[in-house]
């Protein structure tokens, strides 16, 4: 996994879903991020073997412990 890169008042996190993932469980994932970490959809880029990487990204908040990415 990248690390998150930090740029004026928002920070981003990288995440890469396998080949093979649906659309309804990617939704899930984000979702998931969305609803307990913060994270908003900020970019997708999809692979011709089927990956995908997705940028999230969130307002920085001093003082809080990094989100929920697996």
């Amino acid at each position: 996994m990248d690390e998150g890169v930090i740029d004026g008042d928002w920070e981003y996190r990288p995440l890469r879903l396998p080949p093979g993932i649906s659309r309804r469980t990617a939704t899930t994932q984000l979702a998931i991020h969305a609803e307990f970490a913060g994270w908003e959809l900020s970019r997708t880029l999809l692979y011709g073997d089927g990956s995908r990487k997705i940028w999230l990204r969130r307002k920085r908040v001093p003082g809080v412990l990094p989100g929920l990415i697996t």
